[in-house]
């Protein structure tokens, strides 16, 4: 798909590792081949927001204690709910039942959390037996002025060689130099880790060059009394780590329409793909994976599209940019495009089944595969993805990535 110009702020992007069915997201941005007449195959589906009603809003920032959490439906009934609070890198499952009539669903706890994030995911059935799903976040008060950072990748988890440290705050900072000096990011083995402001917002780490396997990385953030902006002082005091796994990195030739997947270095598949098609071209340039997703809807007017596509069930879904753009099962394209023709609105096809199949070439490549592992693009008549598109920091000439810190 073409992207969208600005990137979604996707604080948690590796949230998804919390959720089983985190990838049934209401409007996730995607994309399918052109000219394949979705509408006609599936119909003309209601919205998710006439199907599901989710209070707060999507996107909703502040929300005070007061506020309820609730989640129904008009007709029908909701099959299933997961909520997630994330608070100081800490994902937590937030309890909650359905009500008997399957209407609405509501948390045991009724007061909201100071200073988290939530995320709903929501699947429905509607009176006449069509599903439905919801995707929705939102952000509650930081009291008295204060500051919080959301880190990537979440704690303990076991992440590719590619990935970045993020951490993406919830207000404008300022004093950037003071904020960064009150994270520090360590490795063992050792190695030299550089910080990078995109904005003042997102403040990234990485090494100059890929993660050795089995790197244990620590984030200390001391961000607790420390002064960001003018009267606006930092909540926190904690610490994340994670383990860097297996290198694997995959690179899609979008002139040859095909992948080469290499696990530490040696040849493990070529894999034929569709990528993006002439008006649509797929972005060239180093991506990693932030998210992985067993199914997910993909709506083509998040994206700047018109009606093109609307699938509510793309299997094997695999979030490279903020932006929008996707490595995917694609069951929809006869099986002589792999290989041969760059039919998709910007993202990476890789044939699949209705469903998701395990022994398809994307269910291999999902089964393979890590958040923060890399897939790089080449050969497509497109520009290069910007570093702040996703973690695209590696897109940066290392002396390019050192300028970007406050504090040097």
């Amino acid at each position: 798909m073409r992207h969208a110009q600005g990137r979604a702020r996707r604080a948690g992007a590796a949230l998804a590792a919390v959720l089983t069915w985190a990838g049934l997201l209401t409007g996730a941005v995607g994309c399918t081949s052109a000219g394949t007449g979705i509408g006609g195959v599936f119909g003309k589906p209601p919205t998710p927001e006439e199907a599901i009603r989710i209070s707060p809003d999507d996107g909703s920032r502040g929300v005070r204690p007061g506020k309820r959490l609730s989640v129904r439906v008009s007709d029908g009934r909701l099959e299933s709910v997961k909520v997630v609070r994330s608070r100081d890198a800490r994902h937590t499952a937030v309890p909650g039942r359905i009500s008997a009539d399957g209407l609405r669903w509501e948390p045991e706890d009724e007061r909201l959390a100071l200073a988290a994030r939530y995320t709903v995911d929501v699947v429905a059935l509607d009176g006449r037996g069509n599903r439905s799903t919801r995707h929705a976040t939102f952000t509650t008060h930081v009291p008295d002025e204060r500051f919080i950072g959301y880190v990537a990748p979440e704690n303990r988890s076991v992440v590719g060689t590619g990935m970045i440290v993020s951490v993406e705050f919830n207000r404008k900072i300022t004093r950037r130099a003071a904020v960064e000096r009150a994270v520090t990011v360590t490795a063992e083995p050792p190695v030299e880790i550089r910080p990078h402001w995109f904005g003042r917002d997102r403040l990234d780490f990485r090494p100059e060059h890929y993660w050795k396997p089995g790197t244990e990385v620590t984030v200390d953030l001391r961000f607790r009394d420390v002064e960001g902006a003018p009267g606006v002082f930092g909540l926190q005091h904690k610490r994340v780590s994670f383990t860097v796994g297996r290198s694997q990195v995959s690179v899609v030739d979008a002139a040859r329409k095909t992948m080469k997947v290499r696990r530490d270095g040696e040849l493990l598949a070529t894999v034929p793909i569709t990528a993006g098609a002439p008006k649509t071209t797929t972005y060239n340039g180093r991506m990693v994976v932030t998210e992985m997703l067993d199914v997910t809807r993909m709506d083509s007017r998040t994206v700047g599209f018109g009606g093109e596509y609307d699938i509510p069930d793309v299997p094997h879904a695999i979030r490279l940019t903020y932006s929008g753009t996707f490595l995917h099962g694609n069951y929809w394209a006869e099986e002589d495009v792999f290989g041969r023709s760059n039919v998709s609105h910007g993202c990476i096809g890789l044939r699949d089944v209705k469903g998701g199949g395990a022994d398809t070439p994307a269910g291999w490549f999902f089964d393979r595969s890590l958040v923060g592992d890399v897939v790089e693009v080449t050969g497509s008549k497109d520009r290069t993805v910007a570093p702040d598109n996703g973690l695209g920091g590696w897109n940066m000439t290392w002396k390019e990535w050192r300028a970007g810190s406050a504090a040097e």
